[in-house]
């Protein structure tokens, strides 16, 4: 079903040379791109991507940062000189005087901050591996609609052909005085009017692809070689299988899940702000009295007092409450939307595959059935020259159709795979453009 079948009919009968097909050129697999290759370069190309890379390493080195004491505190002074000639001679004067101190987190904080910095760490990776299911499937997305496009450009061709030929048909049987001079002056409208579409379309082609380009991050006049589908599955697993699928490996899900945990161990860590933080130090001073050096140290304990605990600590803790029970109805939610777009997306699989179905075995081949009837129909004057124009009209409509759902029918499967965050395996019927 690459180009539309040709009129064996005016070929028979000699009114028309055998024709060559138009826009083979599109169709030459050698120069083809697969979808393997577009999610690659999307992979290693796009900036989101690249970005959102950057931020889960850069998140990474926070936990080590979290799980750390303070940095102590030294000072270094000279205490109780005399004024005003700044001497050290007095009894109490100690020079040099040193001090060290160090907040201490109530027992359980540290390692709670370092749990929460870990769950930001998987969150922040998570996020990537969403982002890049979602690049993934707006590739996708684009590839099929070049697909379906550049095949109806293909179509287009060959109609524009056919029209050309029925063009020469017409003006050959007005010269033999067996046709109408209005059957020509319509052919060159038709094949006007084609040409014109044509042009459109190839306009829309270049358009579709520097929004490609600009997801691969590359310049927007990079050639892009027409796609070639590729093989789909033909039957995708059940709706249980595929929440199960999900459920494990579904990015949005998973950060889901670690949005809770880390939730939680934020409520933890707000619970234990009312207990206090510790500060100890030493100090260590040292004079000179004329009989020798005199060498003094002193040990200090100190702590927090939560003197305004009822805005502060309590408000920390039921805020961190509060965020809990959204992180879960967050979690909620997404599950949710998850489920409603499997059973989406497997309603438009259905959908796709039985309308390719009907077109390939039955519509398409009724409507190159009714050209050709046409065709001898109209060669000896049964009908008209719009007849047979609009019989082959509608052929490329159909064709055009069948292409569209074949794209759609991959954008589906590509969605899909987006929705449980891994492939569909193609172990079953494979699904395959006809040649």
């Amino acid at each position: 079903m690459r180009t539309i079948v040709r009129l064996a009919v005016a070929v028979a009968v000699g009114l028309l040379p055998a024709p060559t097909p138009v826009g083979a050129q599109a169709a030459d697999t050698a120069t083809a791109i697969s979808l393997t290759e577009i999610l690659e370069l999307a992979r290693l190309r796009n900036p989101r991507l690249q970005a959102l890379q950057a931020a889960a390493e850069a998140a990474a080195f926070r936990q080590p940062e979290a799980s750390t004491l303070p940095d102590p505190m030294l000072q270094l002074g000279v205490m109780n000189f005399g004024l005003p000639d700044f001497n050290t001679d007095m009894p109490t004067s100690m020079a040099p005087s040193v001090q060290v101190m160090q907040m201490v987190p109530f027992p359980g904080k540290l390692s709670l901050r370092g749990e929460i910095a870990g769950y930001g760490t998987e969150m922040a990776e998570a996020g990537a591996e969403e982002a890049w299911w979602d690049v993934r499937g707006r590739a996708a997305s684009m590839f099929y609609d070049l697909y379906s496009l550049d095949r109806r450009l293909e179509v287009m061709r060959s109609t524009l052909a056919l029209l050309r030929d029925f063009q020469q048909v017409a003006k050959a049987m007005y010269v033999a005085g067996t046709g109408r001079q209005a059957d020509v002056l319509r052919s060159d409208v038709e094949v006007a009017r084609m040409d014109g579409e044509l042009r459109t379309m190839e306009a829309m082609r270049k358009t579709m692809a520097a929004r490609l380009n600009a997801l691969l991050d590359r310049p927007a006049e990079t050639r892009v070689p027409s796609p070639a589908l590729g093989e789909l599955p033909l039957d995708a697993p059940d709706r249980a299988e595929l929440l199960a699928w999900a459920d494990e490996s579904r990015p949005m899900l998973t950060r889901g899940r670690l949005g809770v945990a880390q939730a939680q161990k934020r409520s933890e860590l707000a619970g234990r702000q009312i207990w206090p933080d510790f500060t100890v130090g030493l100090s260590y001073g040292q004079r000179d009295r004329g009989m020798g050096t005199e060498r003094m140290g002193s040990a200090m304990i100190g702590f927090s007092i939560p003197l305004h605990a009822g805005s502060r600590q309590y408000a920390a803790r039921d805020e961190a409450t509060a965020m809990y029970r959204l992180a879960e109805a967050e979690l909620t939610s997404a599950e949710a939307e998850v489920d409603a777009r499997i059973g989406e997306l497997l309603a438009e699989l259905e959908r796709a595959r039985s309308l390719t179905e009907l077109y390939r075995d039955e519509v398409i081949p009724e409507a190159h059935a009714t050209v050709s009837s046409a065709f001898s129909s109209y060669r000896v004057g049964n009908v008209d020259f719009m007849t047979l124009v609009d019989a082959q009209m509608t052929v490329n409509r159909y064709e055009g159709e069948l292409y569209q759902l074949l794209g759609e029918y991959g954008k589906a499967v590509a969605a899909l795979e987006s929705a449980i965050g891994r492939p569909i395996p193609r172990t079953g019927q494979i699904l395959a453009e006809a040649r």
